[in-house]
């Protein structure tokens, strides 16, 4: 089986993707950057993000398995002590695969009928580059409303304990293949009115945003961001495309839940 390893870049973490790499070499795995079985994430959840974008071109050949060796992320399940047990379970055992659904972002231009298409695996968000931003929000090929506010933030389950929950939106268990809209500080008086609620979209809805005026926006794909001009469009959809997840043993999403924002130990 042929592995790579990605870090987050401090003494510690770089210490244990050292130690990972021995390991699995001496257990006579081979080390390949460029086409991996397994890639072992060391950090946290942002490094797993990196790890996921840097090899989203092959999410069908890759499973992803996480070291936190900060706070508990919700990708990581392993922790710094349990490298021997690590390394001895991706050499010996064969691992279950869990999948979860992603994100997928079609960015369309007004002139020459370009397009770009990007995957996230927590969320994209849309902000205006000074002024309010004023999109019209169409859900199935129909208008639902003209949203003003900040920003609008889609995301997929996995990523709706991330910027989601900070919004005030639901956590959706990774599970369902859906998409959730979370508003961004939306003006709501008796001249603009929006649902000022977080919507949750299956799988066969699809979400269109459309700038009523501005045409250049601050368009991020989870670590990301990016300034796009000349904006026709932006189309949201759950993707045919999935993340795959090798898993050792049992990794209970509502216990990362308690553990995460309701425990004190």
């Amino acid at each position: 089986m042929k592995f790579a390893i990605t870090s987050k870049g401090d003494s510690n973490s770089n210490g244990l993707m050292h130690r990972i790499k021995t390991y699995l070499l001496d257990f006579e795995l081979t080390y390949d950057e460029e086409e991996p079985d397994i890639v072992v994430s060391v950090g946290g959840d942002g490094t797993l993000l990196y790890a996921f974008h840097r090899y989203s071109s092959r999410l069908d050949k890759t499973a992803f398995v996480g070291v936190h060796t900060g706070h508990l992320g919700f990708y990581a399940d392993w922790v710094p002590e349990e490298i021997e047990k690590l390394v001895i379970a991706i050499a010996k055992t064969p691992f279950q695969v869990v999948e979860y659904p992603l994100l997928e972002v079609i960015i369309r231009y007004r002139s020459g009928g370009r397009e770009s298409n990007y995957l996230a695996l927590n969320e994209s968000t849309v902000k205006g580059l000074e002024a309010t931003l004023v999109m019209d929000v169409e859900i199935g090929g129909q208008h639902f409303e003209c949203f003003r506010g900040d920003g609008l933030c889609v995301s997929t389950p996995s990523g709706s304990t991330a910027y989601n929950k900070a919004l005030g939106g639901a956590i959706i268990h990774p599970s369902f293949s859906a998409l959730q809209l979370t508003e961004i500080a939306s003006i709501n008086n008796r001249v603009f009115r929006t649902i000022g609620s977080p919507l949750l979209l299956p799988k066969h809805h699809t979400c269109m945003l459309k700038p009523v005026k501005q045409t250049d926006f601050y368009i991020t794909i989870d670590h990301l961001t990016l300034l796009h001009k000349d904006v026709k469009s932006i189309q949201y959809r759950v993707s045919d495309k999935k993340i795959r997840f090798a898993r050792f043993r049992p990794f209970p999403f509502w216990k990362r839940v308690h553990d995460s924002f309701i425990s004190n130990e």
